[in-house]
């Protein structure tokens, strides 16, 4: 089934993202923003990593989208079958995270791509597309999402660890400041970011009194399977479900918010692999 136009599909193509409002309903992600903000397991599992101010940046993060509210929202048609369109193949589920900027002490991400950290799992090409879901309104007070558009044409950057955080080479991402537009992405509830692994993305310290949690699924193209085994699958089967599923798990209390986390801190070495990269 085609889900995204030829006019959308080129402006991923031109702009490396793709923003669709109201891609998820009002019920539907209050769902999830209930069952997170409750998940005693996630809040026990999120990591944090201090961003150079002072803040804290903290989040959760499962390899497996599971049966719960999260696999639904991860597994369901409106994202994968988009996300297909994009990679023009088979994805499977590399996985997801929650990031939980919290008012006033959310932390700063340092200019980056994804594909900076996911290149040392062995993963050969940038086929990779990750969709951001708003569980809060995502605004410049907040700290919401900011990219250099088109950016994904430059190729993967060299980034460097700085602290606990790993970013772009400072000096490329200045000068690619001054030729590409520098963009907030501002979001409502329910609203989905599309993007592509190498966009220059980025995000400020939350200085408001309003949190914002965001929820990332991140897909891998099937035929880009790693080549060496690391903390995130290899090729996975993905269990596709309908649309229905998202509220029909949602509203069972028995089982939304089964999932299993993984533990960053001691698994994650893709940023901790950058040490001394040049």
């Amino acid at each position: 089934m085609s889900t995204l136009t030829p006019a959308q599909l080129a402006a991923y193509e031109k702009d490396g993202f793709l923003v669709i409002p109201g891609l998820f309903s009002a019920e539907e992600i209050c769902l999830l923003g209930e069952t997170a903000r409750n998940d005693r397991a996630m809040d026990e599992s999120s990591s944090t990593m201090d961003d150079g101010q002072g803040n804290d940046v903290r989040l959760a993060l499962w390899n497996h989208p599971g049966d719960g509210i999260y696999g639904m929202f991860a597994r369901c048609r409106r994202i994968v079958d988009a996300v297909e369109q994009l990679l023009q193949d088979e994805v499977y589920h590399y996985h997801s995270k929650m990031i939980l900027k919290d008012a006033r002490v959310g932390g700063a991400w340092a200019w980056h791509q994804d594909y900076g950290f996911w290149y040392q799992n062995g993963v050969l090409f940038p086929d990779l597309c990750s969709v951001m879901i708003a569980v809060d309104p995502a605004t410049r007070e907040n700290g919401c999402l900011e990219v250099l558009a088109g950016s994904h044409r430059m190729g993967r950057i060299n980034h460097i660890l700085s602290g606990e955080q790993a970013g772009a080479d400072s000096e490329r991402v200045e000068e690619a400041k001054k030729r590409l537009k520098h963009l907030h992405i501002e979001m409502a509830p329910g609203d989905a970011l599309f993007f592509h692994a190498n966009l220059l993305h980025c995000s400020a310290a939350n200085r408001s009194d309003n949190a914002r949690w965001a929820l990332i699924c991140c897909y891998n193209a099937a035929s880009n399977d790693p080549y060496r085994e690391s903390h995130h699958p290899r090729y996975t089967p993905l269990n596709k479900v309908e649309d229905s599923e998202v509220l029909r798990i949602g509203r069972d209390d028995a089982r939304r918010s089964r999932v299993e986390f993984a533990n960053l801190v001691e698994e994650d070495q893709s940023a901790r692999s950058l040490d001394g990269e040049s």
